[in-house]
């Protein structure tokens, strides 16, 4: 053990009422919910946007979505700890076991179905999800740090992590890489970065773009970081978290240019008609 090892000796379920299991993930998991949305319509009304009585369906579109999605994710990638009877195990969210990036495109795609059906602009949702997503991710994953979740490789670094309780999910005896820490350290410099910004490159970028490069950064990062998990491999080399990033940094690269073309066509002034003497 190094000087700056955190010892964490907690253990991950915090109560069980009759058939529900309540956990440290599932807290800070809702926390993390109520921490973005808070964020997100704040933005929202900062960006002239009213609401009115359509914040709380926005919010239930994409809560609901991004949780499907979550569990999806996660049920495809570790589908063998549900076989052999188990199947009903997949609905028990209580119990931890979702997918950060299922649980993003699944609010996404919320974000839009709902967008479509109330006539709001999507990529003004886009924008105030960007920071929405970083403090939700970083109060998240303050669960997943107590409960020893996404196990970090082992490390010989000045610090490092070590989970002693015997209910750990972590790796107890081995000292491994806080990654999951990483991740909040990452969320937090990016809203610090760009956060204060917001209103002035909101006036300045067309809708969308802000939002993207939130999501673009953040995924960039996760991509380096996730090397530092245990995750399998799932393809080329690549773990699941690494190609959801990936796939999030082409949607941005792609997306942002077009974004960019399509404000400045908009923001360009019509060509003046000569007028008859």
């Amino acid at each position: 053990m190094t000087v700056l090892t955190i010892v964490i000796d907690l253990d991950p379920n915090i109560v069980r009422l009759g058939p529900l299991l309540i956990t440290w993930h599932g807290v800070f998991s809702v926390l993390g919910i109520i921490a973005a949305a808070r964020l997100g319509f704040w933005l929202l009304e900062r960006d002239g946007v009213e609401l009115k009585g359509g914040s709380g369906d926005a919010l239930a579109w994409m809560v609901i979505f991004g949780l499907a999605g979550a569990r999806l994710l996660y049920v495809w990638e570790n589908f063998r700890l549900f076989s052999n009877g188990q199947l009903l195990r997949i609905f028990a969210l209580t119990e931890g076991g979702i997918s950060q990036w299922g649980g993003l495109f699944g609010a996404a795609i919320g974000a839009f179905i709902w967008s479509r059906r109330s006539k709001f602009s999507f990529w003004k949702l886009i924008d105030a999800g960007g920071p929405a997503a970083m403090i939700g991710l970083a109060v998240g994953r303050i669960g997943d740090i107590i409960n020893g979740e996404h196990h970090g490789s082992p490390t010989n670094l000045p610090w490092g992590v070590e989970y002693v309780n015997p209910n750990t999910l972590g790796q107890p005896g081995q000292v491994v890489h806080p990654e999951v820490a990483y991740e909040m350290v990452l969320c937090l410099a990016i809203l610090a970065v760009l956060l204060p910004l917001h209103q002035r490159l909101k006036r300045r970028l067309p809708d969308g773009v802000l939002g993207l490069i939130y999501f673009g950064i953040y995924a960039a990062g996760r991509f380096l970081l996730s090397y530092l998990r245990l995750d399998p491999a799932v393809f080329i080399g690549l773990r699941q978290a690494q190609l959801a990033s990936a796939l999030m940094v082409l949607i941005a690269l792609m997306a942002i240019p077009v974004l960019l073309r399509r404000g400045a066509r908009g923001a360009s002034p019509a060509q003046a008609t000569p007028s008859r003497v």
